[in-house]
């Protein structure tokens, strides 16, 4: 029995390497399958798209904030993956009295590449997790962007609108592109913002994600029409906030986010 420390600072316990493992994060589970745990992940979620193959195959243990336990407990894993932010508090805390269970909890690019070192070493993939980890540094490189007047508003959901504070990997993301985040020193992690404070924050950049909420086309006539000195762009959301090795096929794409603000 060997001991981890998961990156809540909490002890984890479990024989390695695990041959059962149940994910309960998409951008996580991913990363999984880039490892070569394809007999191993036996459990995921709803949500967890990518691969599609795993989409289609995996059993499937609800959504991330509400977790079917009994499925769980059902298929008898040896280590669950979960995140503090995607999973609800209490579940993990039932599931952890019976599974070893080893949490992330990312707000930074620094943050994704320890899970990736962690998680690699933990699941017995270590030399294909430092070898992507090497990979994301090469690809994930942010020159100065040279922005002028870049504030921006990154939307993640409406009814009510909702943005992210500098708490968040999203944030993190905008940072390192050179984009002024309006909503970083608000208190909540997801603030929510009225129309009034829209029209007062005139953001330089609107960016309307995929995810959670999927914004599309008839948005973006809205907010042209409410803030036409804005320039309003529908962008990826799994770009700005899958943090594990959707980065390495998202990297360029984020590059793209960068120019298409300094034309």
């Amino acid at each position: 029995m060997l001991r981890f420390t998961d990156q809540m600072g909490r002890e984890v316990r479990l024989a390695l390497p695990p041959k059962r493992i149940v994910s309960v994060v998409p951008s996580q589970t991913e990363l999984l399958a880039d490892l070569g745990l394809e007999e191993e992940v036996i459990g995921i979620t709803k949500f967890c798209i990518h691969p599609e193959n795993w989409f289609r195959s995996k059993t499937r243990v609800g959504g991330t904030k509400n977790l079917n336990l009994e499925r769980i407990r059902a298929l008898r894993p040896d280590l669950v993956i979960a995140n503090k932010e995607e999973n609800t508090r209490a579940q993990i805390e039932e599931l952890e009295q019976e599974f070893p269970v080893w949490i992330s909890d990312i707000q930074n690019l620094e943050q994704a590449l320890n899970m990736i070192q962690q998680l690699s070493l933990l699941c017995g993939r270590e030399e294909a997790g430092n070898q992507l980890v090497v990979n994301l540094q090469n690809r994930l490189h942010f020159p100065p962007a040279g922005l002028t007047n870049a504030t921006c508003l990154y939307l993640i959901w409406r009814s009510p609108w909702m943005s992210v504070n500098h708490q968040t990997f999203i944030h993190d993301m905008l940072q390192r592109l050179g984009f002024v985040n309006v909503c970083a020193n608000r208190q909540s992690r997801y603030p929510e913002i009225t129309e009034a404070e829209l029209l007062e924050l005139s953001p330089r950049f609107v960016f309307l994600s995929s995810e959670p909420y999927p914004f599309k086309e008839e948005h973006l006539a809205w907010f042209r029409a409410k803030l036409p000195n804005s320039k309003v762009l529908l962008v990826d959301g799994e770009a700005f906030s899958w943090y594990g090795s959707r980065l390495l096929k998202t990297a360029d794409y984020l590059h793209q986010i960068s120019a298409f603000a300094k034309g």
